[in-house]
């Protein structure tokens, strides 16, 4: 481990990156925030922003968190599903195609439909479960399943199908699309005859008397080849953990050999258990070199457009996942690294490739002087990283300087 820091806490808060708001006096969700921890590492600390999504990709966590863990996802990267079903630990044959598959809320599955709600009202596992199992039962076969996931988010496993046109079918991912025409989508679905015969089976079952949740179609997009990712340990010198309530973060762990810790109550929102993730950081970090610790609710703010539950939700991540690990972990030798994934702006509602604001504090390291840790006072900093796989490495390198 390099002489500076004898830990590395990665903390992330998902989707934070946003633009100023009228409604915020001209401020960023993080600016209007109140986040002494935050601010008192970026004053302390480096400053800048990275790309985490490799030119030409979509602007999503997948990619961007696999950017942050080190990972290029432009030689990795092999689609959203298969980073989902690493999560579940599933095992599959080279050929076989894994699609992320949502359980939405949409007007009609017509041309003329409209994606109302990515996540059936952010539909908990308890509803979904059943659903998702009679789906099994009724329509998969010898090239569908259909497997339970967490929430709204599912997979959809089609056997031999990475050999087939479906592999290269574009579905919109379904948080872009809310309050818009899902006509594209509709089209790409009719492509292939039995997606398209499956898709619109589901979506009978889900408007039948079975169904009491906001479900309405399921929504197959994501799809790739399953993921193999080099050994975290092997590459960067360091034994991981990742804590996230998402599945995705959970795969991408389990894919490069780090280690998943478990929170009873992370939900991914609000509400979700900050106390516990800290005390899981705080026990691994006893054993382990390096944690990553996912908070997924600025994100989930920022697809439902809501500026003042996405100043609440950076207000928690400060007070709530910040200040504890930083007095818990007073004194001791610790690189601290703060980012987000990717912007997800109020006003957009779904995610941007603008480079994303991180800081760097650990002992003896340059300090900053910013007032506070925001998207301008990393840009004003003037380091640009042009390669957001390249922020660790580049992180162990100042860590390693004499």
């Amino acid at each position: 481990m390099p002489p500076k820091a004898s830990k590395v806490v990665f903390l992330i808060a998902d989707g934070f990156g946003d633009w100023p708001l009228e409604e915020l006096g001209g401020r960023t969700p993080i600016e209007a925030a109140e986040t002494p921890y935050l601010d008192e590492l970026a004053r302390t600390g480096i400053l800048g922003r990275c790309k985490t999504i490799p030119h030409g990709m979509a602007p999503g966590s997948d990619t961007a968190n696999m950017s942050l863990l080190g990972f290029d996802p432009a030689r990795h990267h092999t689609g959203r599903g298969p980073i989902e079903a690493a999560a579940q630990g599933l095992r599959f044959d080279p050929d076989d195609l894994i699609w992320r598959m949502n359980l939405v809320n949409l007007t009609e599955l017509t041309p003329q439909g409209v994606m109302l709600d990515y996540s059936s009202g952010h539909i908990t596992t308890e509803q979904a479960a059943p659903l998702i199992e009679h789906m099994q039962a009724e329509l998969g076969d010898a090239t569908y399943s259909f497997v339970t996931g967490v929430q709204y988010r599912h997979l959809l496993i089609q056997k031999n199908g990475a050999a087939t046109a479906d592999a290269k079918l574009y579905v919109n991912p379904p948080h872009d699309l809310t309050n818009k025409s899902i006509a594209d989508d509709v089209s790409a679905f009719a492509a292939s005859p039995e997606l398209n015969r499956l898709v619109h089976k589901a979506a009978e079952f889900l408007a039948g008397p079975d169904n009491s949740s906001k479900a309405r179609s399921i929504w197959p997009w994501g799809q790739g080849r399953p993921l193999q990712l080099p050994d975290f340990a092997e590459t960067f010198g360091l034994q991981g953990a990742v804590i996230s309530a998402v599945d995705l973060i959970k795969g991408l762990g389990l894919a490069s050999g780090m280690e998943v810790l478990e929170v009873e109550g992370a939900t991914g929102l609000l509400d979700t258990n900050y106390q516990g993730k800290v005390d899981a950081a705080l026990e691994y970090l006893q054993r382990g070199d390096f944690v990553f610790v996912h908070i997924e609710a600025p994100d989930e703010c920022g697809h439902s457009g809501i500026a003042a539950d996405k100043v609440e939700a950076m207000r928690r991540f400060d007070a709530r996942v910040v200040g504890p690990l930083r007095e818990a972990l007073a004194g001791q030798d610790i690189a601290w690294i703060a980012a987000c994934d990717h912007f997800t702006p109020i006003v957009e509602r779904t995610h941007t490739t603008d480079p994303v604001p991180f800081l760097l504090q650990f002992p003896g390291c340059r300090e900053s002087g910013a007032p506070q840790f925001s998207e301008a006072q990393a840009d004003a900093a003037g380091l640009l990283l042009d390669h957001g796989h390249d922020l660790l490495p580049w992180t162990l390198r100042q860590l390693g300087d004499e």
